[in-house]
């Protein structure tokens, strides 16, 4: 049984005493100073996305899932990187989806706060952050998605996923440009379902189905 919770909504909201003393003068210049102005509608650059279609991740990892045939899944090479961690690229649209995997030692809990304090560290640039459950029981795939909404977030998309005994996986979208979230709001749209996509068809896999070995690695 698969279940996706109701989101819960957390308004970020940014005050100084500069935003207020704007808030009050503002009808004040609006009646003083008239114009024959009229704003343009807010748009978006024009996108052709290809269609979906998806093909299974399925190595010698602790885990198998679905992703994008327009995607390429890497190992990832940065410093402090460790076995079974990825990078989910999306060349076209210059994103990343990062995902870093840990076995749980009774530590779940530190975990658990980590990617809660990550997901923290974006509260200054955002607006508002918003989180699903997810409850998977029949494949013991449980997790919370966030959402980041914020033109300046430089993440928009977080979630991390466990069976809350033995594994504890974590994703975050990066985009390798600066941060322009209005801008980017199709192509993030286009890559959130992507995403869910993944979480639905996320699978953990038993030990004996696979080897401590890293994408790219040899015997």
């Amino acid at each position: 049984m698969v279940i996706w919770k109701q989101p819960c909504l957390k308004m970020i909201c940014h005050f100084s005493i500069n935003h207020i003393i704007l808030l009050v003068l503002s009808p004040l210049v609006f009646f003083a100073c008239q114009s024959n102005y009229v704003p343009k509608p807010h748009g978006y650059y024009r996108i052709d996305f290809p269609e979906k279609e998806y093909r299974i991740f399925d190595t010698a990892f602790p885990y198998t899932f679905e992703y994008p045939v327009y995607a390429k899944i890497v190992r990832d090479s940065s410093r402090g990187a460790e076995p079974y961690w990825i990078n989910i690229v999306y060349n076209p649209y210059h994103a990343q989806l990062h995902i870093s995997y840990k076995i749980i030692n009774k530590n779940l809990a530190i975990y658990l706060n980590d990617s809660h304090t990550l997901v923290n560290k974006h509260i200054q640039k955002a607006n508002a952050i918003s989180q699903r459950e997810y409850i998977d029981t029949v494949e013991n795939v449980f997790g919370l998605v966030y959402e980041i909404s914020g033109t300046d977030a430089a993440s928009t998309y977080q979630f991390y996923l466990t069976d809350s005994t033995k594994n504890f996986v974590r994703g975050a979208l990066y985009f390798d440009l600066v941060p322009n979230n209005d801008s980017l709001a199709p192509v993030i749209a286009f890559l959130k379902k992507d995403v869910e996509h993944m979480i639905t068809t996320f699978r953990w896999k038993d030990e004996s189905n696979f080897r401590h070995k890293v994408i790219g690695s040899r015997k």
